[in-house]
């Protein structure tokens, strides 16, 4: 079933005094983006918040299930995004609230995921060196003629 364009946009009502809330279709749901960042899904008119292990405990404390889907395996698949309270829908201060800590994870993930840049040497150059010229000979072996 897919979303209903009322829901996606309740949802982002509810999103905007927390930041620019952004939605994107995907996969026959929706993400949907606080200041550019992928804090939650949609699917079949649910809002799910994206978790880790420092926030996944307040959605089990309040039994609220992680998002699954069957994969091309015939596998059940469980997910990070946990169903949002109820009071997160109904409330614009709620929804801050769990936002942030959807935004949280969402931002330590993607901080665990940035490849790691080596530091260079401070006064050297962001650029590979140049390539040696090419000798005499090599030229004239080179040039038509």
């Amino acid at each position: 079933m897919a979303n209903s364009r009322d829901f996606v946009l309740h949802v982002l009502e509810m999103m905007r005094p927390a930041g620019s809330a952004s939605s994107r279709a995907m996969f026959g749901g929706h993400g949907v983006y606080l200041d550019g960042v992928i804090v939650g899904i949609v699917d079949d008119d649910v809002l799910y918040f994206k978790t880790d292990a420092p926030t996944r405990a307040a959605f089990v404390e309040r039994s609220l299930p992680p998002f699954a889907y069957r994969g091309h395996d015939g596998e059940m698949h469980e997910t990070s995004y946990f169903r949002a309270p109820d009071e997160a829908l109904e409330s614009p201060a709620s929804m801050r609230e769990w936002l942030r800590a959807a935004l949280a994870a969402a931002l330590r993930a993607k901080s665990a995921k940035a490849p790691k840049r080596r530091a260079k040497a401070p006064g050297t150059a962001a650029t590979t060196p140049p390539r040696p010229a090419a000798t005499a000979r090599a030229r004239r072996r080179r040039s038509p003629g």
